[in-house]
């Protein structure tokens, strides 16, 4: 079984965890105002703006290079969404949850290590490649929003999503080759980890996300 395999078998149930929650289903029932499904977006603003950040300092390292697709950056995006549901004064109007400063802290402490950088990269890339293009499919329904604001961040100019994931896996079989037993256990507990922080996120939107009657 490549390491591909391995870790998305080792952090299974974390992924579940993180779909089965109350501001998700919410969000898909169309029960949030543009500016609580914003909320998310914030969220997600901040913490792509540490991710970002870090795949742009290790683009040049040996192994965690091998994990930094340009294209999938998406502060961009993000500004462009925000600009789309709160205005040009976006910044003024959004800040960061305090599981958000944990999860953006996090990422900023192990981004000096290949391994982590990459748990984190695999847990929120790869998920809205996935799971995400249904997310953005159901936003445009119910908010009507369209290609060059609102959704950007769900849209990614990667050409086949088969084809790229296919490639990121064989990237994540090749890691876990040049890995020891200890090495790959590590990066499997920070996957874990980043799986917890983002569900704190996610479970922190749902506490003060009001929904409409």
């Amino acid at each position: 079984m490549g390491f591909a395999e391995v870790l998305r078998t080792a952090t299974w149930t974390d992924h579940e965890s993180a779909e089965d929650d109350s501001y998700l289903k919410n969000l898909m029932a169309g029960r949030l105002s543009p500016e609580a499904y914003g909320e998310m977006v914030a969220q997600h603003y901040f913490a792509y703006v540490a991710l970002d950040g870090a795949s742009k300092r290790l683009a040049g390292d040996p192994v965690a290079g091998a994990f930094v697709f340009p294209e999938l950056y998406r502060e961009e995006a993000l500004v462009r969404d925000l600009t789309t549901i709160y205005g040009d004064d976006w910044a003024s109007r959004i800040a960061p949850s305090k599981p958000t400063q944990t999860l953006v802290a996090r990422i900023n402490q192990v981004s000096d290590w290949p391994g982590g950088y990459v748990a984190h990269h695999y847990t929120r890339y790869l998920g809205d490649l996935s799971g995400g293009q249904f997310i953005r499919m159901e936003l445009q329904k119910i908010y009507g929003y369209g290609k060059g604001g609102g959704v950007d961040f769900y849209h990614f100019d990667i050409g086949s999503l088969p084809r790229f994931k296919d490639e990121y896996r064989r990237r994540l079989d090749a890691l876990g080759e040049s890995l020891d037993e200890a090495g790959r256990q590590r990066v499997i507990r920070e996957t874990r980890l980043a799986y917890q922080l983002n569900t704190e996120v996610l479970g922190d939107l749902g506490r003060v996300a009001t929904v409409a009657a």
